[in-house]
């Protein structure tokens, strides 16, 4: 069994990512875009709704039971070397911090 490091802080941003700070120290992007067409995850697209995303048991969750686990998590992000800029190079402001 593969042990992942346990996710602390998820950090929404302006383009539908989740920086994400683990107890390792690692910082890394979740891309969110991806799944916002999808079922229960449409919902997201409100941008005040997905700021509203807070860590609960180490997965990231939304008021009305969207939520990613933690494996999906560090499996599907991407280390976060430039933390400020997307893979287009784009700036990435997080745009509130909202979970514990």
């Amino acid at each position: 069994m593969t042990e992942f490091p346990q996710l602390k802080v998820a950090e929404p941003t302006a383009d539908y990512q989740l920086r994400l700070h683990f107890s390792n120290g690692e910082v890394r992007l979740f891309d969110v875009r991806p799944y916002l067409d999808k079922g229960i995850f449409k919902e997201l697209r409100d941008p005040t709704y997905f700021r509203s995303v807070c860590v609960d048991n180490e997965a990231v969750t939304w008021p009305h039971e969207q939520d990613f686990s933690p494996e999906t998590l560090y499996l599907r992000s991407r280390p976060a070397e430039n933390a400020d800029t997307d893979s287009e190079g784009k700036r990435q402001d997080p745009v509130s911090v909202s979970a514990y």
